[in-house]
């Protein structure tokens, strides 16, 4: 699977750290109940599966990724407290080797923006899914990114990033289209809401986590492909990165972004 921001150490630590600086504002209310046998679709590093440990003391967990250099990270995890919890697998979303009905909830984030056919991995997801059961779906939607002071050259760098997600044919902006991607893979949509940052000079850490330790190291996972395809010149982009970064060195500097978090449930 083509993975736009690639698998660096660099990538690795931004998404351990986007995974806490957003834990509050993306897992209101991501618990799953005692016993309760979870799969986590997409887990790459593990990024996510330490926070459903924490929220969920008393679930086990069947972690699965198609990357196997990404479970071979997750994997050091297992040294860690509550990580006995867990079994991480290598599986295509594609194509599941478990039974039908296997598991009583699913859990996916940040993954369906990178696959060729949605759809049709949330049918899988689907078949392995317990009849009650529910599947929730984490996703952002890079459109929805404003900030200030905004140049001509940070919205260049930035939708740099996005041509290159969608040269691979993903969906950076698969955010808004998460309720009727439920719908269409035959799940009953329980609900579907917008979860937004917003951070200026009143939240600084808050900003200086969304901008120099999400947004800026997103966009430079993708520099290699952004230049060598030329979607942005090198000049406009250098200046870019470095407008973005600005947005957390001045004080009136702002910035905006909205994720959606939907649930929907296998009758």
């Amino acid at each position: 699977m083509a993975y736009v921001h690639g698998y660096s150490p660099r990538e690795t630590r931004r998404l351990y750290e986007q995974a806490e600086i957003l834990e509050e504002i993306l897992h209101s209310g991501t618990t799953f109940p005692a016993g309760a046998r979870v799969l986590e679709a997409g887990c790459g590093v593990g990024a996510q599966t330490r926070l459903l440990l924490r929220r969920s003391p008393k679930t086990r967990f069947t972690c699965i990724d198609i990357s196997a250099k990404s479970l071979a990270t997750a994997r050091r995890l297992k040294k860690q407290p509550g990580f006995g919890r867990v079994a991480f697998r290598r599986e295509d979303l594609g194509r599941l080797s478990f039974a039908d009905e296997s598991f009583d909830h699913v859990f996916v984030c940040f993954v369906l923006e990178h696959l060729d056919n949605p759809v049709a991995a949330l049918r899988e997801l689907r078949r392995v899914l317990k009849r009650g059961g529910t599947l929730a779906a984490i996703e952002g939607d890079h459109g929805s990114a404003f900030w200030h002071p905004e140049t001509v050259d940070s919205v260049a760098a930035w939708q740099g990033l996005v041509a290159a997600q969608r040269k691979l044919g993903h969906d950076p902006d698969i955010g808004r289209r998460l309720a009727p991607l439920l719908t269409e893979a035959g799940f009953e949509l329980e609900r579907c809401e917008p979860a937004w940052l917003y951070a200026d000079r009143l939240k600084p850490a808050l900003r200086d986590g969304m901008v120099d330790h999400i947004i800026v190291p997103m966009v430079q996972s993708a520099e290699r492909q952004i230049l060598a395809e030329k979607l942005v010149p090198g000049r406009a982009y250098r200046q870019g990165i470095a407008d973005l970064s600005r947005v957390d060195q001045i004080e009136e500097g702002t910035f905006f972004y909205t994720w959606f978090k939907a649930v929907g449930r296998r009758r």
